[in-house]
């Protein structure tokens, strides 16, 4: 991810105007990342230290979300809703 879309990804998920660190702007840019990694497994099965971080990140994600269900239910479900994670 460069950092135009990263930008892109905050601006599209930021709560005001500088937010760089709320529960949905984090939840959005890793999820942005785990795709990525997930792609580059498919192609590099034996890539272990890859597979090590992509495992850190969904574990973090997991942690923010969980976070966010307890906080506002309402954020939550928006924020899956958007990201398309729950089917």
């Amino acid at each position: 991810m460069d950092k135009q879309e990263k930008q892109a990804v905050i601006a599209d998920f930021a709560i005001t105007e500088n937010d760089v660190g709320s529960p949905e702007v984090q939840v959005a840019v890793l999820t942005r990342r785990i795709a990525q990694l997930s792609e580059h497994m498919r192609q590099h099965r034996h890539d272990y230290g890859t597979r090590r971080g992509l495992i850190a990140m969904v574990n973090r994600r997991r942690k923010l979300l969980n976070y966010l269900q307890r906080k506002s239910v309402q954020r939550y479900k928006n924020v899956i809703e958007r990201l398309k994670l729950r089917h």
